[in-house]
């Protein structure tokens, strides 16, 4: 399922992957020129290249040197494929060394290793970089040991950093271009501009992806896939990606969907009611709710170890959504066939092992984004309607179909919901309650500030110790909580919201004065790494 028309196809950015750090970015910034790009193992076979049909195949960076044993490389075939197919090549770093070496040039380990922000100068007029002249200067950030000391036959040098290595090379008769540089981080200051030139002035691609386009691909897509008498079935988490995968399916093939809401006892405050008044009221999604509180708090009872927590509960929605599908296929006559399921483009290029690291290629998908390892006889087929999309895209998508816009801007919610953020037994005493409060009055005064849609995920913790106090002229000895909000762009790593400490102040009163069994109030301020964002 690709969410591209085949006329679209041959605009394809294909982006082979060598481990660099910044690959996911040189995809989303094509991306972000209305360009479609896909990401794959540069050790990819050449079938898997030539059957997407790509206009343009750049080479990703990577940690290796093209010198060592193992190091990565593009399949035997491709230089001849690609000059044959009159495609463009864009080496960036590794991927430019990579060029040079495979087609007769000399790479060497530098003499000055050059990394992080350096100024490069032109060295040819109206080359790669537009129409900068010779002499022109600009800022950049490389991160490279090995560099290219003899060019291939037929190449130029378009620029060279201030230490005096090749920055940037071309072959315009065959079609191969070189960055011995990442453009597609902000500290290449023009390196946007330069990925610009290369795309539409150099290669010809004209811009023409939008999500609109997208979406109709998809709908006409499953409307092919899921036969006239299947049905479907989805679990709805309450988040963005399972709600907009949801609506796409349902937008395809009517009410042969049904999904299901599962109350695990673990939700904040009120999201039951929020949630389902979201799928009946604005998305008219089919969506039965399922009160499983009972079973999942039982099975919690005393259990205080994070791992075990989360087995418990992802056994127990397996069961739920087993009782589910039972009853469905009593009811409709016939078994679901499908299984819709809200992965994103991240997830499935994580799954892939980097080069040269001595695994094979693989797509399975992080497990808390399947629904945790279905009974062996329920078989059903994936629909992944968001699986080459990124979270911005997947957000601009359910725009499109009129999901409400605060609930796509909702932060994440962990699949064991309150259960990681309780240390220890999540049934002690009235911990979910204290919980609930606190993080609501937390949220709404983000929400009242203005501030939500700064911040990545917010949330509080419920610590189970108890700490001396005053209230009321009394001594007391009541709970602590801990208040949490980070900024990320993709949830790898994270740093700690820097509020104001008004806010603080005003946030801290607020739920001393309003939630009995609270007489202290935390931060945390610990970025990811070395923290993770959830407390368990």
């Amino acid at each position: 399922m690709e969410p591209q028309t085949q006329a679209k196809k041959s605009n394809l950015v294909l982006i082979l992957d060598y481990g660099s750090q910044y690959t996911h970015l040189i995809t989303r910034r094509i991306r972000s020129l209305s360009v479609f790009s896909l990401c794959i193992n540069g050790t990819s076979s050449l079938d898997s290249i030539t059957e997407l049909n790509p206009r343009v195949i750049i080479l990703s960076g990577g940690p290796h040197s093209v010198h060592a044993d193992g190091a990565p490389c593009f399949p035997s075939g491709f230089i001849e494929y690609v000059e044959s197919q009159g495609i463009h090549v864009l080496g960036i770093c590794y991927g430019l060394q990579l060029l040079v070496q495979n087609l007769g040039g000399v790479v060497k380990v530098g003499e000055k290793h050059e990394y992080g922000r350096m100024e490069i100068e032109v060295q040819k007029n109206n080359g790669l970089f537009g129409n900068k002249q010779i002499g022109d200067k600009q800022v950049v950030w490389m991160s490279h040991g090995d560099e290219a000391v003899t060019l291939p036959e037929g190449f130029e040098v378009v620029a060279r950093s201030n230490q005096g290595a090749v920055a940037a090379i071309e072959n315009r008769e065959k079609k191969f271009y070189g960055l011995q540089y990442h453009p597609e981080v902000t500290h290449s200051v023009e390196g946007m501009e330069t990925l610009r030139h290369f795309l539409f002035d150099l290669c010809g691609i004209t811009a023409g992806w939008n999500m609109e386009d997208v979406l109709e691909e998809e709908i006409k897509v499953i409307k092919a896939m899921v036969g006239p008498e299947d049905h479907v079935i989805c679990a709805l988490s309450g988040g963005v990606d399972s709600t907009v995968a949801a609506t796409v399916v349902h937008k395809a093939i009517g009410d042969r969907l049904h999904c299901v809401f599962v109350d695990n006892g673990l939700l904040r405050y009120k999201e039951r009611e929020r949630v389902m008044a979201t799928f009946e009221s604005d998305l008219h999604l089919p969506v039965t709710c399922v009160d499983a509180t009972e079973e999942f708090l039982s099975k919690l009872k005393g259990v205080t170890e994070p791992e075990m927590k989360r087995k418990i509960i992802g056994k127990e929605f397996i069961n739920i959504f087993d009782i589910f599908a039972h009853d469905l296929e009593k009811r409709v006559g016939k078994k679901p066939a499908y299984l819709v399921q809200g992965t994103l483009y991240p997830d499935v290029i994580e799954s892939c092992p980097p080069p040269g690291s001595g695994r094979t290629h693989s797509h399975t998908i992080k497990s808390h984004h399947n629904v945790g390892g279905l009974p062996k006889d329920m078989k059903l087929k994936l629909i992944e309607p968001l699986k080459l999309l990124f979270k911005d895209e997947v957000r601009a998508m359910g725009k499109i179909m009129n999901i409400p816009v605060a609930f796509l801007r909702r932060h994440p919610f962990p699949g064991p919901g309150l259960a990681v953020r309780i240390p220890g037994d999540v049934t002690a005493g009235n911990s979910l309650d204290i919980l609930r409060q606190v993080d609501e009055i937390f949220i709404q005064s983000i929400k009242d500030a203005g501030i939500y849609d700064e911040i990545w995920q917010a949330f509080a913790v419920f610590l189970p110790v108890k700490t001396v106090g005053v209230q009321g002229d009394q001594r007391t000895h009541s709970h602590a909580v801990a208040l949490r909000a980070v900024t990320s762009q993709d949830g790898m790593t994270a740093d700690w919201y820097y509020f104001d400490f008004k806010f603080l102040d005003d946030v801290s009163r607020k739920i001393c004065n309003s939630v009995r069994g609270v007489n202290r109030v935390l931060l945390d301020i610990t970025s990811k790494p070395p923290s993770t964002i959830e407390w368990e």
